[in-house]
């Protein structure tokens, strides 16, 4: 913990004590204890400590603070977001708490953006001490954290594999391909992946005009063309939400960017009626995250990655929910085959744990498309992003930290695969993604919602996922008794639902 003469800005006394010691409002009775080795020690049958709620919503619990920050933000926000009726005023680690003393268990961490957890103290002295120093000074100029930052994206992806690299090489497999890869700083994964859409575009054009001898600024070039895949979500922008096929997103919006076909996630039979040779660029998600936390399998990417290689199409994967060991690997593509790979990545949400930022990162084939002026932002790549985010994964790719990541995550795994099993009415009988992006589909698709609103009644955050399935994305340094808390209050939640 800070003391107060470290932090540029000190938080007042009370509420520095506040994190320091959490809330004395702590109704979460303490989990089940386990022996260390944690797979030998599974529970059989479903925890029924939290068959009731702890916590109620309704307006007359809240207080006179929270009905007025509510009412404000009821009078001058706009109303795009269904909030629960409460005010989040403070957290440390996976905790957070509201403004009327009730704690929480966050298994949704920002919508997976908080891997190391709430107000962590190496972020924030990292935060205050760039900021104090140089904030913004646009792209105009060079500074100091940016090239480190891209330079260290590259270094583990050529060391832990990914883009072209076989995990522990120096430069991508591919005979055609140069040896390197670069990177663009954005401001969120929206702006990552209209960035990569854009270059694809342009390497389009280039490749069409290669081929045909035409000209790349040439009106008529039919490579255009732009294939997604259903229960994608892409960003809310519209060159993002165009390749966001889900219709609820999509529909107050249409006319859309043209030219975009949509197939299905793991049918090889689609890919070849998909992508022709007027096809400029995929883009899809290794696991999903909003569309359910469904994982392409190996064979279906090594089949995707064919298909662009004979129409050049360049490849896009947004691995902005699933990237950077949220999979439990640097890249949820690090551990296939290169023959699995992509052109292009786009990342953002836990690169620097909850500072705006988003990156792309692409082969240096890909890349060499790029010229000065072709494409830039004001705030992408800032000092302090990229400070931040250097710090954050410089921490998220120690051996150790990964390796406490893997066991607990393999640890909630096996406490999610035995769900099935007891709520097979309710459940269906896979659970889905992996390492900490991991999703439970459900029978009728009223129930997720339902398991979100339970859960948070008993002091747990959790998040839906497409129509059928709840989602959980905690911070990467949850711990096994936290683990077991979400799980003791998932089990109370679907034995609730059964009656």
């Amino acid at each position: 913990m800070h003391s107060t003469a470290r932090l540029a800005h000190p938080l007042p006394a009370t509420r520095l004590q506040i994190l320091a010691r959490g809330s004395s409002a702590t109704p979460l009775v303490a989990p089940r204890r386990y022996a260390s080795n944690v797979v030998s020690e599974l529970p059989t049958s479903p925890s029924t400590r939290y068959l009731k709620p702890i916590y109620d919503f309704s307006v007359n619990t809240q207080s006179s603070a929270t009905k007025n920050t509510i009412a404000l933000g009821d009078e001058y926000l706009l109303p795009v977001y269904a909030r629960p009726p409460f005010v989040l005023s403070h957290g440390r680690g996976s905790w957070v708490w509201d403004a009327d003393g009730r704690k929480f268990l966050d298994f949704s961490a920002g919508i997976a953006v908080n891997a190391l957890g709430h107000a962590d103290p190496g972020v924030s002295e990292v935060s205050n001490q760039q900021s104090s120093i140089l904030l913004h000074t646009s792209n105009v100029y060079y500074n100091e954290w940016a090239p480190k930052l891209a330079e260290l994206l590259v270094t583990l992806t050529n060391k832990e594999g990914g883009l072209g690299y076989a995990a522990g090489s120096t430069s991508p497999s591919s005979s055609a391909a140069k040896q390197g890869a670069k990177v663009f700083f954005s401001n969120s994964g929206t702006e990552a992946n209209e960035g990569a859409l854009k270059i694809a575009r342009k390497v389009g054009k280039d490749r069409w005009a290669t081929a045909s001898g035409g000209k790349v600024d040439d009106p008529s070039c039919p490579k255009m063309g732009i294939v997604c895949f259903e229960n994608s979500f892409h960003g809310r922008s519209m060159g993002a939400l165009s390749v966001t096929s889900t219709e609820k997103y999509q529909m107050p919006f249409r006319p859309l960017i043209p030219g975009v076909s949509v197939g299905k996630l793991n049918d090889l039979e689609c890919l070849h009626r998909l992508i022709t040779d007027d096809t400029c660029a995929v883009i899809v998600e290794p696991i999903q995250g909003e569309g359910g936390a469904t994982a392409a399998t190996e064979e279906w990417l090594r089949a995707l990655r064919k298909r662009c290689d004979e129409t050049g199409a360049v490849l896009i994967f947004d691995e902005i929910q699933c990237g950077l060991y949220r999979s439990g690997n640097l890249w949820a593509h690090s551990a296939l085959p290169i023959d699995c790979h992509p052109d292009v990545i786009t990342m953002a949400k836990p690169l620097a744990n909850g500072y705006p930022i988003g990156a792309v990162l692409l082969r240096d084939t890909i890349a060499s498309t790029m010229t000065a002026g072709t494409h830039g932002t004001t705030f992408g790549g800032s000092p302090t992003a990229c400070a931040v985010g250097h710090h954050v994964l410089n921490r998220l790719s120690d051996r150790v930290f990964v390796a406490h990541m893997k066991e607990m995550s393999g640890y909630m795994n096996d406490r999610l695969e035995v769900l099935p099993k007891w709520f097979s009415a309710i459940l269906q009988p896979h659970v889905r993604g992996r390492g900490f992006i991991r999703g439970l589909g459900f029978n009728d698709v009223s129930h997720p919602g339902e398991v979100v609103q339970l859960a948070r009644e008993r002091g747990v955050f959790l998040l839906t996922a497409g129509k059928d399935a709840v989602r959980l994305v905690p911070s990467l340094n949850v711990t096994k008794e936290e683990v077991d808390i979400a799980m003791d209050v998932l089990e109370g939640c679907l034995s609730s639902l059964r009656g």
